[in-house]
């Protein structure tokens, strides 16, 4: 959108969908001022998301090409230099008392997506904005108010202490209030998360639906440490599952030989383990084989499992996601969803796309600042309608996949439904199949559209499934009457008419 230069865009939050939010911003002209709650996210000392050590996260087409849309070239060599393709999934198990992995590629043209370090990329559009002129850091800002009619912020600038002197110092805030500011702003984009204070205050203003769940599982976060020779334990270029039906540990490569893992599981599963730690050891050597003590030893996976948080999944859809032409918020603050699809951070970096795409459609030439807002009101507001079913679809095809990544992964019929789309994707492209992976990986086409492609699709086997059910049906009853059991044979046959008739239809007379 053209905005004349005196435009000034606040965006809440410096995470990776914050940050690129400034720099789409940043590079139409607007002064921009970034404001976080934590200390500068570069910095080892800062806290990390979650309180975790380390998050790898999957990139993959949508996230790419965001920032590909960003034109700053240097920024997606940066981020991609710093990342390791996974081709697919590698499912752990164990037959018959051996050990099995089984690798099941994402894709039959052979695309991947990739591990990438949350903080490597939160670090690298960071260190994009810092080269610009017209971007200004506020680090150690919390938002306490915002009045988006007269287009007011408030934040309180928290003094902070260093807990030692070392690379490995933290930081924390002190224990009395630091000094409020006032923000005056053009318009403000929130990024702050699941827990965004610029939701919060939104709601004050927008007739906002609002639905929040917590899924009966919690997530704990494991490390598995290089060889001895400083080489991968797993093969690299995969995702690591491990699914045990209600439950799953899963593994994510490193830049550092390393693997970042998980555990999910049922709250109620956690509190047994909590209650008994001693049944830790034979509860993942039960589930999740080959894991203790070849790739953890006993000794750390009880220390892991005590010192690391146990934490919630939560699951958060809204609309509108604006006001007016003030304010609109993006990525987890507008759709936190579940880890399951690896779409959260690629979501919020295709809103980031989206919403400039749109602000661009209704640019004009006028520098009158009554003009932009009006402009701006309704670009948001068909931000909100064309984005709220997409993020809807990608939030439900998240909490979907759980089953699928615990479960459905070992399931002939999952398999053969695979098998089938790929096939018909490789060797008759002209029919449009693909599976709903590849369309949510590495495609940009919406969610919502994925969504109904996959039901259409997965109606159509599902009637070519049964007729073909039907038919063996049919020639058993066919030859049980031949050579064996006539009455059978004769009820089998009838039934096989019976059901062709109504999956044919009448035929015309």
């Amino acid at each position: 959108m053209a905005t004349s230069k005196e435009q000034k865009t606040v965006v809440v939050g410096a995470g990776p969908v914050g940050s690129l939010a400034a720099l789409y911003a940043a590079k139409r002209g607007d002064n921009v001022e970034l404001y976080e709650l934590r200390g500068d996210l570069r910095d080892p000392s800062t806290t990390p998301l979650n309180f975790t050590k380390s998050i790898n996260l999957a990139l993959s087409e949508r996230g790419i090409n965001s920032m590909r849309k960003a034109d700053c070239p240097r920024l997606l060599d940066s981020v991609l230099n710093e990342t390791i393709p996974m081709h697919g999934r590698m499912i752990h198990g164990e037959k018959h008392g051996n050990l099995f992995q089984e690798p099941q590629l994402y894709d039959v043209h052979g695309r991947f997506v990739r591990a990438v370090d949350r903080a490597g990329l939160n670090k690298s559009l960071l260190d994009e904005l810092e080269k610009m002129p017209n971007v200004k850091f506020f680090f150690n800002h919390k938002l306490t108010g915002a009045d988006f009619r007269k287009n007011l912020a408030w934040f309180e600038r928290q003094d902070i202490l260093r807990l030692g002197n070392t690379q490995n110092s933290k930081q924390q805030p002190a224990d009395k209030r630091g000094a409020e500011i006032e923000v005056k702003f053009d318009f403000m984009i929130g990024a702050d998360g699941a827990h965004s204070a610029v939701r919060y205050h939104l709601m004050k203003y927008a007739r906002m639906s609002y639905q929040q769940e917590y899924i009966d599982a919690l997530w704990c976060e494991f490390h598995i440490p290089p060889t001895k020779e400083n080489d991968f334990m797993l093969p690299p270029n995969y995702l690591h599952i491990w699914p045990g039906e209600e439950f799953m540990f899963i593994a994510i490569p490193s830049l550092d030989k390393s693997f970042t893992s998980t555990l999910f599981l049922p709250n109620t599963r956690f509190a047994q383990l909590d209650a008994n730690p001693s049944s830790l050891t034979d509860f993942f050597k039960s589930n999740f084989p080959g894991v203790v003590p070849d790739l953890i030893s006993e000794a750390e996976l009880y220390k892991q499992y005590s010192e690391n948080p146990h934490l919630p999944l939560i699951s958060i859809k809204c609309t509108p996601y604006h006001y007016e032409s003030s304010v609109v918020i993006l990525g987890d603050a507008a759709h936190a969803m579940v880890p399951f699809y690896g779409q959260g951070m690629n979501a919020g970096l295709e809103d980031v796309r989206v919403l400039f795409g749109i602000l661009d459609e209704y640019s004009v030439s006028s520098q009158d600042p009554d003009v932009h807002r009006e402009n701006r009101a309704k670009a948001l507001q068909r931000y909100t309608k064309q984005r709220t079913p997409d993020a809807a679809a990608i939030n439900d095809l998240a909490l979907r996949n759980y089953q699928e990544m615990r479960s459905d992964v070992r399931s002939p019929l999952y398999r053969l439904r695979k098998w089938t789309e790929e096939k018909l994707d490789a060797y008759i492209p002209s029919l449009g199949w693909a599976t709903q992976y590849s369309r949510v990986s590495f495609g940009n086409i919406r969610y919502s559209e994925v969504e109904k492609a996959a039901r259409r699709q997965g109606r159509i086997l599902l009637g070519v499934m049964t007729l073909s059910l039907v038919s063996a049906l049919g020639l058993g009853g066919f030859w049980l009457s031949r050579f064996y059991l006539k009455p059978a044979g004769n009820f089998f046959g009838q039934w096989f008419h019976i059901l062709l008739g109504k999956v044919a239809g009448p035929k015309s007379r």
